[in-house]
């Protein structure tokens, strides 16, 4: 099947079903954002352009022409390919904590968020789990390492009280040289005092 496929520029994913005599129906279906790339599906006797959201085409073999392209629906989709949509991994999910100037005490909405994140991890039985901590300008650099990476050890230790198992937990530091916000030197910006936690 992969000699039929040849991606110019790809965001979305692509299912794939091979049948009988080497049939084959190819589908281009968005990414967990909504994007949607462009593939093209050719062989020897031609190529069809996917492009626009569950697109497909059905490919016989590796001489005769792609068919026409058409639209799956959504419930095709899950019908036709639900063996690999079950296989499929899950896109990551993202959680940003913010904490207090200067210490690594979360605020109060962040503290709010902490059972949907242990809850995360539990549903999926993750044994993936990233933590990154950052701060914003004020303060000197080898002061502001040092306090990110004591933001990012708080949160591995409350990940680990709820259950998270620590071999499954990369911790890093990345002080005030990764800002969600770009600011100029010594600015005060909550936004980049957080620990970013990503749940694969």
């Amino acid at each position: 099947m992969k000699q039929f496929i040849k991606t110019l520029f790809c965001l979305g994913f692509v299912l794939i079903l091979a049948g009988c005599a080497a049939r084959s129906t190819v589908v281009l279906i968005p990414d967990p954002d909504g994007r949607v790339g462009q593939l093209v599906v050719a062989n020897e006797g031609g190529q069809q352009i996917l492009n626009e959201k569950n697109q497909s085409v059905k490919v016989a073999d590796v001489k005769t022409s792609p068919g026409q392209v058409t639209t799956m629906s959504a419930e095709e989709i899950r019908t036709t390919f639900a063996d690999t949509l079950a296989a499929e991994p899950l896109p990551p999910v993202r959680f940003i904590l913010y904490f207090m100037q200067g210490s690594d005490e979360l605020t109060d909405d962040s503290k709010a968020m902490l059972p949907k994140i242990f809850q995360t991890i539990k549903s999926r039985e993750s044994t993936d789990i990233v933590i990154s901590g950052h701060t914003d300008t004020v303060g000197e650099k080898e002061y502001n390492y040092t306090l990110s990476l004591e933001r990012a050890k708080a949160i591995f230790k409350i990940l680990v009280v709820h259950g998270a198992v620590p071999a499954h937990i990369t911790a890093t530091s990345h002080g005030e040289g990764n800002p969600l916000i770009k600011t100029a030197d010594e600015v005060a910006e909550p936004k980049n005092r957080r620990v970013e936690v990503t749940v694969r």
